[in-house]
């Protein structure tokens, strides 16, 4: 018997889930599935993130410990607004051997059909990363080609010998990496990369 977990989200305070409840386990019992688990955000708009939606955020945990087969949902916005989102989510169940059953659409991916609809949410997933890796290349390349600087922004020379100095210093002072950053007013890793040269010259990093 696989064991299903039912997401229910209602937008408002004053929307009730109990109906959306009650049909998919009338669903789940007509197909042969235990109820295991109820996931309910109630009050939350479907195009907050996972981060603000406690029980969506619960269901991934969940998933990914196997505690479930299928996750049911009344509809498919109920899972989320956003595409990007959405697709994020069903990679994430598909990758992990999950099934969904959405009621209002009418697609179980236990069966044949559904699970051919799966595969190709997939595929326009992957679709989707590789777009958005070219838009990133282009975009450096484009900035490249215009002079512009990646990465963080150097410091001021004088600021640099001043660091430079103290790292150098070390074996006086036993200051430490994150000392000196503070000291200046400076993220660590800045004095990590003024230290490279000099421990190449012996000066302990």
């Amino acid at each position: 018997m696989k064991r299903a977990a039912i997401y229910l989200r209602v937008s408002t305070t004053d929307q009730h889930t109990s109906n959306q409840e009650t049909e998919l386990r009338q669903a789940a019992e007509r197909a042969g599935w235990q109820v295991v688990r109820v996931y309910k955000d109630h009050g939350i708009s479907g195009a907050k993130g996972r981060d603000k939606r406690p029980a969506f955020d619960a269901l991934h945990r969940d998933a990914a410990k196997r505690q479930f087969d299928v996750v049911m949902a009344w509809n498919v916005d109920r899972l989320g607004r956003s595409l990007q989102d959405l697709v994020g989510f069903l990679s994430e169940l598909h990758a992990l051997k999950v099934d969904l059953f959405l009621h209002q659409q009418g697609l179980d991916t236990t069966t044949p059909a559904g699970k051919a609809m799966f595969q190709m949410l997939g595929v326009f997933a992957e679709f989707e990363r590789a777009i958005i890796q070219e838009r990133v290349r282009a975009g450096l390349r484009r900035a490249v080609s215009e002079g512009k600087q990646l990465g963080r922004p150097r410091i001021a020379a004088d600021l640099e010998r001043s660091i430079s100095a103290a790292l150098k210093a070390r074996k006086e002072t036993g200051d430490s990496v994150r000392k000196i950053a503070a000291r200046f007013g400076i993220d660590p890793s800045t004095v990590q990369r003024i230290s490279r040269p000099l421990d190449g010259a012996g000066v302990a990093a």
